[in-house]
């Protein structure tokens, strides 16, 4: 009687699980072929659901199809690194970055001999839970896991980590949509932890999600720094003034171009709308409604920018010897549209701050879509303390080396 009633259980969770399976996937069928949700590309989104990718592009087809600004040059400064996401630069010019699938957070050596690629990798740790943030500070190399967020002394010039993890902040919900972490150490020395939501619009339960936290630099007294914020990826401090900026994806299934993705200036306080209001006063249908006064003190975006674009990773520009067309300015990998009838974003822009604070978008790096089809998607965007730009790509797993021009040799006074 047990072994019958075993296996009258098994057979339950077995049927369970093949009618959740079966109602996934008519899911995703209704939307690609028979839902009234535009798609920008049914291949990019099925892979996408798979947690997939596609092969590298050959050097010859990306450095084609790529565009940069004159002057500047592009080259893979490194292949085979799927689902690579968030980076951060040590002080010798080497390149540390997070890859999810593989819980691996992945150092690239320098280009010392000059043929634009990495001279070498090393993988630093591996096995970690869904990795996304890397930053340094003050000799530590902090990681940003799906559920917690650690640290670790690091050797610049011996190119090592010292020792294991240690936690610094610990049970930050890891379910959900945009269970991705990013954590920084900001100008004031404190860490800032990006929350995204577990939606694409609700009323959240766990008050962690959608918000930016803020905490000692060692992980103590940590408490909400802002609210509002659907899923704040990328955020970085203004070098003139270290006000802090963040990127936010708006949400989805309102059409092609409604709500606008956001760039939001961050203020200790700040709700910032979600899931009542998007972009600058665009009411949401479902969950809008009575809370006049709630949006009525939202803040509104710094910079809006075109619908379903994804902005993700951020940086200012901050050598000195850069051209003065990016002095105040930032850069901004926009990851691209999945839901939209008419694909969008795919690229890098530059933003550019005028005296009054107003914000213009330019192009950077484009042609991730091209005539070849769809060769990358960018994450996030790095200034190497050689000036060069780094550009992830989680879709073709590359990073993208985007080289200046020489700076203008200087006539000493006579």
């Amino acid at each position: 009687m047990a072994t019958q009633a075993l296996s009258r259980t098994t057979r339950v969770i077995i049927t369970a699980a093949l009618a959740l399976a079966a109602l996934a996937v008519g899911y995703f069928v209704y939307l690609v072929w028979g839902g009234g949700v535009a798609l920008s590309d049914r291949t990019m989104l099925w892979r996408m659901v798979r947690d997939k990718g596609i092969e590298a592009p050959a050097p010859e087809v990306a450095l084609r199809q790529l565009q940069a600004p004159a002057g500047w040059s592009v080259s893979m400064f490194a292949t085979g690194l799927p689902s690579v996401r968030m980076m951060t630069a040590t002080a010798t010019g080497d390149v540390i970055l997070a890859q999810p699938r593989g819980g691996m957070v992945v150092l690239l050596e320098r280009d010392a001999d000059g043929d634009g690629r990495a001279d070498g990798r090393r993988t630093l740790f591996s096995g970690l839970d869904r990795p996304n943030g890397v930053d340094l500070h003050d000799g530590w190399l902090y990681v940003a896991e799906a559920t917690r967020v650690s640290r670790v002394r690091f050797d610049a010039v011996a190119r090592a980590v010292q020792g294991p993890l240690q936690p610094l902040v610990t049970g930050l919900g890891g379910e959900g949509n945009h269970w991705r972490k990013t954590a920084r150490i900001g100008p004031d020395g404190r860490l800032y932890v990006g929350l995204g939501s577990t939606c694409n619009v609700c009323i959240e339960q766990d008050p962690q999600r959608a918000t930016m936290r803020v905490y000692a630099a060692d992980g103590s007294g940590g408490r909400e720094f802002a609210t509002g914020l659907r899923n704040p990826t990328g955020f970085d401090w203004a070098p003139w003034d270290s006000a802090l900026y963040a990127t936010e994806n708006g949400r989805d299934l309102l059409g092609d171009d409604i709500p606008p993705d956001e760039l939001n200036r961050i203020e200790d306080g700040g709700f910032y709308g979600w899931p009542l209001v998007h972009g600058d006063g665009i009411v949401d249908p479902e969950y809008g409604k009575g809370q006049e006064a709630r949006i009525a003190a939202s803040r509104r975006p710094a910079h809006a920018f075109r619908a379903h674009n994804a902005p993700l990773g951020m940086r200012f520009l901050r050598q000195p010897a850069r051209d003065a067309a990016y002095d105040r300015a930032a850069l901004v990998a926009l990851h691209g549209s999945w839901n939209r009838s008419v694909p969008d974003g795919y690229a890098v822009v530059s933003l550019h701050w005028d005296a009054a604070g107003k914000v213009t978008e330019r192009p950077f790096l484009t042609g991730f879509r091209g005539a070849a089809g769809l060769i990358g998607r960018p994450v996030d965007v790095l200034e190497g303390p050689d000036g060069a730009v780094y550009v992830s790509d989680d879709y073709a797993g590359v990073v993208y080396r985007v080289t200046p021009p020489p700076s203008p040799p200087v006539t000493p006074p006579t």
